[in-house]
């Protein structure tokens, strides 16, 4: 049997860089934060073959005296914590004592530093774990940190390392989310002798345009939401600018980037009704709250957090980004004026057009049964007279007025900016789920009798469900009657969608119900059935609407929540203004 034996110090040293230096963009990163840490105010990087032949940081924090040097490549050495209750509520990104002692295990490693006020620098290297003797050197006030040949030391971990573009790329992508964090700071990067990236110092909306490009700040909503001790502030991106994978995701928790499943699932759920399943939402996230109540030291890499209220900071996430991304809405954005604003060369009071004025007089036969009684304002409505009104008097509303239905598919409207145009299914289909979901939150799914009951053939399955779950049917504002062992028959559909197809909107109930059971379905997965039974009832292509009908679907898109993008996540409208028409067709060139 073999003895146990004590291991070495610097073999110690290079098993445990293994979990905080995995390739040079961990070292970048440790590097940085110990820069920031030091109330640095600019910082400069410059990498070598992707940071693993040469690795520096520069920067102008308060240095380390010439004493402590040879402490600072020691393992488990800081300045940051003394007691467990400064663990407990630390602040400052790094504070293990690791990181300078894992890279000086596995590479060699220069520090020169110089306290402010010192008559000179002071240098010290380590090679192989070996601290050589403090020298003088020549600096100014600062430190300056180089890691050269990372992982020579350990060359099986350096066969582990990609290619020279996918290290630099690491590394670029850390030094992004730092500069993110903190915008007060100046950054520069160059790589291979040239500058790549410089980022002076700036507030954090200037920071986030330079940092993620002037697509993602045309995209964003700002967000500011407070509630006991949690805050959050940043930018969550409009649906539209999805992404097809999770490369725009930045969640920074009391200024430390954090891959956070919690906040994660926050996130995509408040998403959940406006985004496409296989898409994935962007936003730059900062929460703060109490460094006491959550824990930073789950993982050497200090991107790992734990919350002691997990729930409480789930729910305030979700509501905070769900209450803001209910307002995408034309014209709807609160603590803004309208989405849509003339121009200042609009110097003439907007003119609806003209069928407007015809159109709000005619009867509307047909808009209660296509929209339902919830579904917004008919032309005889109270209010149609005002709407008329303040449409003679130069105020257009949001989406404008309805001219044309193009292909059976689009609505062609005219606002005080130019042209709207609608997609009319996903426009009604958000409107109904809406509807839907406001109706089951009050009084529930109110029943309207068909004039003529919906019969057809089902299989067996489908008929002994509508047997177990009549109850549940009812609730959802159904009345589903067996009339044969494989025939079912419609006979009240929800009011909300009683001009839908009754056999379809059955079907689709029934499969949900035998999947899922009736529990399920009126709790977890309440709102995933009533999107379904939204484009189910809602209006086809090819039907054709009235001008009076078709306003009254705008108007609707501008009175409810998300009304941007519908069920699955696809834009439900979009507008060409009198700028990009006199483009187009090269009007003044």
């Amino acid at each position: 049997m073999s003895r146990i034996e004590r291991l070495g110090e610097v073999l110690i040293a290079q098993i445990a860089a293994g979990e905080v230096v995995e390739r040079p963009a961990s070292a970048l990163k440790e590097l940085v934060e110990n820069a920031l840490d030091a109330g640095a105010r600019d910082i400069a990087v410059s990498l070598e073959q992707g940071g693993v032949q040469r690795l520096r940081v520069d920067d102008n924090g308060s240095g380390i005296e010439a004493e402590d040097l040879p402490l600072a490549l020691a393992p488990h050495a800081t300045s940051k914590i003394r007691t467990l209750e400064d663990l407990e509520t630390v602040a400052s990104l790094g504070f293990r004592g690791e990181a300078l002692a894992s890279m000086a295990a596995v590479a060699e490693v220069e520090i020169v530093s110089r306290v402010p006020g010192a008559s000179q620098a002071f240098s010290v290297r380590s090679r192989g774990g070996r601290v050589e003797s403090v020298m003088p050197a020549a600096r100014e006030a600062g430190s300056t940190i180089i890691v050269s040949d990372l992982f020579s030391e350990t060359p099986a971990r350096r066969k582990f390392l990609k290619s020279e573009g996918t290290e630099y790329a690491h590394c670029d992508e850390l030094l992004r989310r730092l500069a993110l964090a903190f915008p007060q700071v100046s950054f520069r990067l160059a790589h291979n002798g040239r500058v790549q990236r410089h980022w002076p110092a700036a507030d954090r909306a200037l920071r986030v345009r330079s940092v993620l490009g002037e697509e993602f700040v045309e995209a964003a909503l700002s967000l500011q939401e407070r509630a006991a001790s949690l805050s959050l502030e940043g930018w969550v991106a409009r649906p539209t600018f999805s992404r097809a994978a999770r490369d725009a995701q930045y969640v920074f928790v009391n200024g430390r980037f954090v891959r956070d499943k919690l906040i994660a699932h926050a996130v995509r759920q408040a998403y959940q009704d406006v985004l496409h399943h296989e898409r994935h939402p962007a936003y730059v996230l900062f929460l703060e709250l109490d460094p006491a109540s959550v824990d930073v030291n789950v993982h050497p890499a200090k991107t790992e957090v734990r919350f002691r209220e997990s729930q409480a900071v789930h729910r305030f996430v979700f509501q905070a980004v769900s209450k803001r991304l209910s307002a995408t809405a034309p014209g709807r954005e609160p603590g803004q004026g309208p989405a849509f604003s003339a121009p200042a060369s609009f110097a003439q009071p907007y003119q609806p057009p003209q069928q407007q004025t015809l159109a709000i007089r005619e009867p509307d036969a047909f808009h209660a049964a296509l929209f339902g009684p919830l579904a917004g304002l008919r032309p005889n409505a109270p209010g149609a007279e005002s709407e008329t009104a303040q449409a003679s008097a130069g105020e257009a509303p949001p989406l404008g007025y309805a001219l044309a239905q193009l292909q059976g598919i689009y609505i062609l409207a005219q606002n005080a900016a130019g042209l709207v145009v609608v997609d009319m299914h996903a426009a009604h289909e958000r409107v109904l789920y809406e509807r839907l979901k406001q109706a089951m939150g009050q009084e529930g799914l109110q029943s309207q009798p068909l004039l003529l009951p919906c019969t057809f053939r089902a299989e067996r399955s489908e008929v002994a469900a509508a047997e177990v779950y009549a109850e549940a049917l009812r609730a959802f504002g159904f009345d589903l009657g067996v009339l044969g062992p494989e025939t079912l028959v419609v006979r009240a559909l929800p009011v909300l969608l009683a001009a839908g197809d009754a056999q379809a909107l059955a079907r689709e109930l029934l499969a949900e119900l035998r999947q899922y059971g009736a529990s399920r379905l009126l709790e977890e997965r309440r709102n995933e059935l009533l999107s379904s039974l939204a484009c189910h009832g809602a209006v086809r292509a090819n039907r054709q609407l009235t001008v009076p009908e078709m306003n009254a679907l705008l108007r609707d898109m501008e009175r409810i929540d998300r009304a941007d993008q519908c069920n699955h996540g696809r834009p439900t409208w979009f507008s060409l203004s009198l700028a990009d028409l006199d483009r187009l067709f090269m009007r003044g060139q």
